[in-house]
């Protein structure tokens, strides 16, 4: 499960639609203004409350992240303005691993439980969260809101009324940048290294398709350090 290691517990309690994620990623970058949100809050939520809890989630992911995710989320803000055609689903889902271990677990396990056949029962999903997080209400509803928001930035479909997710076609992140940092957004929310053979088919990062030649790519990022371990295999590791 995600090693979250001196990291604060915020709930990824609500439901973020991509459009809102993209607004607030797009006022972090100077391409819009705050504005823009607000009324896309005002239009979508009835009540002054549930825009505060949504607005608080938005903070976290793009407007006002965690001192520590400060250059990580200018990093990604870069790349973007660099390759506009980087998927902004991608950048925020790396922000919401490294930010929040609630959301990087749901989608481990939802990447582990489509991985053979594409679906898998939202039960089964609900049922993994419980043996960690515990047999609670709020265990289930954050879980809905997380597999709701996955949805909503193109990863799954809900079928059945819900009561299964199948995956949608692989997201491609062809930017060489926009790989290496959604590398480095695994290696934030797992804790320790990772082997670089395994990085594409990772379950956390399921919807998308980082592309070949990795190993190299990775040796030439500044922020990661690749070698090889014991047992001949590389690895890729933040460097220290």
């Amino acid at each position: 499960m995600i090693h979250s290691p001196e990291k604060p517990q915020i709930g990824f309690d609500r439901f973020i639609q991509l459009e809102w994620a993209e607004s607030a990623f797009r006022t972090r970058a100077g391409l819009t203004d705050l504005q823009q949100l607000l009324d896309l809050l005002e239009e979508s939520h009835p009540g002054a409350a549930a825009r505060k809890k949504t607005r608080t989630v938005l903070n976290r992911l793009w407007l006002e992240p965690r001192a520590d995710l400060v250059d990580f989320a200018d990093r990604a803000v870069s790349i973007y303005l660099e390759a506009p055609d980087t998927p902004i689903a991608a950048l925020t889902w790396g922000m919401a691993m490294a930010t929040y271990p609630f959301f990087a677990s749901v989608a481990q396990i939802v990447g582990r439980l489509t991985a053979i056949q594409g679906d898998c029962a939202s039960a089964e999903i609900h049922r993994r969260m419980a043996e960690v997080y515990g047999e609670r209400e709020g265990t289930r509803r954050m879980t809905n809101m997380v597999l709701q928001s996955q949805a909503s930035w193109g990863a799954i479909d809900r079928i059945g009324s819900g009561k299964r997710l199948a995956r949608t076609e692989k997201i491609a992140v062809q930017e060489s940048a926009a790989t290496s940092w959604l590398v480095e957004a695994c290696l934030r929310c797992a804790g320790r290294p990772l082997s670089i053979s395994g990085l594409d088919k990772s379950p956390v990062i399921y919807p998308f398709e980082l592309g070949s030649s990795l190993s190299y790519l990775l040796s030439t990022v500044p922020t990661l350090e690749v070698r090889t371990d014991g047992t001949g295999n590389q690895v890729v590791s933040l460097r220290a």
